[in-house]
């Protein structure tokens, strides 16, 4: 763990992780270290005047006014008879709010949405609208909203990590399912690749596409393995680990292949 982990730690567990980018951060985890590193602590309107109080106290920045207005806690209602199913706005959704299918009609887990308003913007037909959340509505009391906001931020932060967990597997999945598909061409009947021969244009193209793939891969794993041990974030750190030598393993693989099949 980096000197600044700890601290980018309690800034993170300060911040609403509505995951909103108001701030202009990708996540509440960016700008969690982008504070540590010096940042600003005025640019979360979802935090308001309390957050950043906190703020102030942890980085020993003056408290200053807020960038953006304070924003209340929202969720988004999409008007289910207009939606066309273009999932668009399930993409966008920074943790996993919303339920649809290609085609289909699409609907918002009001319990488990931010109100990022990141929904919003993609809508090709506008049908989704913002309203004050049901559950800060219903609060009654100052402890009731302290809450409610508490709990907002845990499932925030654990549905996003989640989901950049699945994004990762994914990207993961779809780099292998293109690697073994150039591998499996460069077998194929008539390939010289299986007799020792120089390859074709073509296939010295397909293999130094594979490696760069590859040594990208192992770049961007390597990054990730970082910045989870900067954060002090065991979780992320643990999948970093488990991927790196398969990326490495593919990497060391291509190399072989690009190089069996230079001219001799």
């Amino acid at each position: 763990m980096s000197r600044d982990g700890p601290l980018i730690t309690a800034i993170d567990a300060v911040l609403p992780q509505t995951q909103c980018g108001k701030c202009g951060f990708d996540g509440c985890l960016p700008y969690a270290e982008a504070i540590a590193a010096g940042e600003p602590i005025n640019r979360c309107p979802p935090g308001g005047e309390a957050t950043l109080e906190r703020l102030a106290d942890l980085t020993g920045q003056p408290v200053q006014p807020l960038a953006e207005p304070t924003q209340l806690p929202l969720a988004a209602v999409i008007r289910e008879a207009e939606c066309i199913g273009c999932t668009k706005c399930i993409q966008a959704c920074p943790v996993d709010a919303i339920l649809g299918a290609a085609k289909r009609m699409h609907t918002v887990i009001t319990d488990e949405c931010t109100g990022c308003e990141l929904c919003v913007a993609p809508c090709p037909v506008d049908c989704i609208d913002l309203v004050p959340h049901p559950a800060w509505q219903a609060a009654e009391s100052d402890e009731a909203r302290d809450a409610y906001l508490a709990r907002r931020a845990e499932l925030g932060r654990r549905r996003h990590r989640a989901r950049q967990v699945r994004l990762a597997r994914q990207a993961k999945e779809k780099r292998l399912e293109r690697q073994k598909r150039l591998m499996q061409q460069r077998r194929r009947p008539g390939s010289e690749v299986g007799t020792g021969s120089s390859a074709g244009p073509g296939q010295q193209r397909q293999r130094r596409m594979a490696l760069k793939a590859a040594e990208q891969a192992v770049k961007r794993t390597r990054q990730q393995l970082e910045s989870a041990q900067r954060r002090g974030d065991s979780d992320a750190e643990a999948t970093a680990r488990v991927q790196l030598p398969e990326a490495e393993r593919l990497l060391a693989k291509a190399r072989s292949a690009l190089e069996k099949s230079q001219p001799t």
